[in-house]
């Protein structure tokens, strides 16, 4: 491959767009819905999370120290830095005034107790 592969992928990004996308575990329990996703290198103050009674999104920035001058090469670029969004659709409808979310050695937890179907949901932000 040449300089010229890698240099656009770099331009590009790894994923296509200015904004990175999280991967995510989403467990269902019989009274809860568990997110949880590893998001090393950002500080609680740096995420965003918003609930519905179907969705969680979670947004956030991740900064790393490291900066490189146009003579450096950068070879490979997996690791993706700046600003990252995930919506994930749940399985079941949760209660949003429930949600509770831990960072713990860089892995978000998010944690929802399951709604009953005739109870009247709206939206949280945290």
């Amino acid at each position: 491959m040449s300089d010229d592969y890698f240099q656009k992928l770099s331009d590009d990004g790894l994923f296509g767009s200015t904004e990175g996308q999280l991967s995510v575990d989403v467990i269902e329990s019989a009274h809860e819905i568990l997110v949880r996703s590893a998001i090393a290198g950002v500080e609680s103050e740096d995420l965003d999370i918003h609930v519905t009674s179907d969705t969680v999104t979670i947004r956030g920035t991740r900064e790393h120290g490291c900066h490189t001058s146009e003579s450096d090469t950068v070879h490979i670029q997996e690791c993706y830095w700046g600003a990252f969004s995930r919506s994930v659709v749940l399985p079941a409808h949760v209660r949003p005034e429930s949600a509770d979310a831990v960072l713990k050695n860089g892995i978000l937890t998010v944690r929802l107790k399951k709604a009953e179907m005739s109870s009247h949901l709206s939206p949280t932000s945290f």
